[in-house]
């Protein structure tokens, strides 16, 4: 398996057998991402430590980190139940303070776990989780900008690799791209026919129509990138040392760009630039949610449903502005 962004080999290589065995099939067989097959290792070591705890199978004075679960096998497997599991959801609480929306991500590595040995392996015969509920979220409107800020952080753009930058930043706000989207893109994805060859979620390809400000922005940049001693000759956007541009790199840019242009305090962050690009397209364009759907890479469209949301919240906010919003009739 490869080196996941976090998680080395040789750690994984430590966890328990069927914990490995899942975790290739998971990579290799449905096809997800190194970093949601990392969530997933980590997510099953503090399950099975937990269990350890909560079975008193070693000494509660043990330091978390030290505690094997190396030793996990099938035979303890079929002794955890359902309210083994909400146990351990009420650590999480209590002790881990995660919130609903982890709580959440654990469930699914866990309906996703004990589904594969029921399903897939026939290791069990009932599955323990299987009426397992996912935590209850706060539905959340999506942070973004407007489109005078956008302009605005657009034009704070500066410094030695500027045209670089500037490419970047009108991606991110034109084709609402991931970070490991756009860090991950190569000389040869752009084509002829003025299209971006996008690897996401699960190495899902697809395709990206670059409009005039993407192809203004990417002719200035190809102009200045540099051909000698480029060490990753493949990637579009290259780093100061003539690597593929890192994601940390990116985000810092995207984060100085951001104070420079007033908006530190937003709680902006690369991510939100994707949520920006698909309002911008919803709210100014009219473009069809399920367009937006196709051009995001969202696998449902439900996913992206949240962005058809933003319009009424904002009338209702309208409404609820006004200086007589609150007065009442006298008794």
């Amino acid at each position: 398996m490869e080196r996941c962004d976090r998680v080395y080999q040789d750690e994984i290589s430590l966890a328990p057998e069927i914990v490995r065995d899942f975790l290739h099939y998971v990579q290799v067989i449905r096809g997800k991402s190194k970093l949601t097959v990392e969530e997933y290792y980590l997510d099953l070591k503090t399950f099975f430590r937990f269990i350890k705890i909560h079975r008193q199978m070693v000494d509660k004075s043990t330091p978390w980190d030290e505690i094997d679960w190396s030793g996990v096998d099938i035979a303890l497997i079929k002794t955890i139940t359902l309210s083994d599991v909400y146990e351990f959801m009420t650590y999480c609480i209590n002790e881990r303070g995660n919130k609903a929306a982890t709580r959440a991500r654990k469930t699914s590595t866990l309906r996703t776990f004990f589904g594969y040995l029921t399903n897939k392996m026939g290791l069990l015969s009932v599955n323990p989780v299987q009426d397992l509920e996912v935590p209850k979220q706060q539905k959340k409107l999506p942070k973004y900008l407007t489109l005078d800020e956008c302009l605005e952080l657009l034009s704070v753009i500066d410094g030695p690799n500027r045209e670089r930058d500037y490419c970047i930043m009108t991606f991110f706000l034109n084709c609402g791209l991931r970070l490991s989207e756009l860090c991950g893109l190569n000389l040869s994805d752009i084509g002829q026919d003025h299209t971006l060859r996008v690897v996401g979620k699960g190495n899902k390809e697809r395709m990206v129509y670059l409009n005039a400000a993407c192809l203004s922005a990417l002719e200035a940049y190809l102009k200045v990138r540099p051909h000698d001693g480029v060490i990753d000759k493949k990637a579009l956007f290259l780093s100061s040392r003539k690597k593929r541009i890192s994601n940390k790199t990116v985000q810092h840019m995207v984060y100085v760009s951001l104070e420079k242009a007033g908006l530190g305090n937003r709680g902006m962050s690369v991510h939100k630039l994707r949520h920006t690009a698909a309002t911008m397209m919803y709210q100014h364009g009219h473009v069809d949610i399920r367009v937006i759907k196709d051009v995001l890479g969202h696998e449902n469209l439900g996913t992206t449903e949240i962005y058809t949301h933003l319009s009424n919240a904002q009338m209702e906010q309208a409404t609820s502005s006004n200086p007589l919003a609150q007065v009442k009739p006298k008794q």
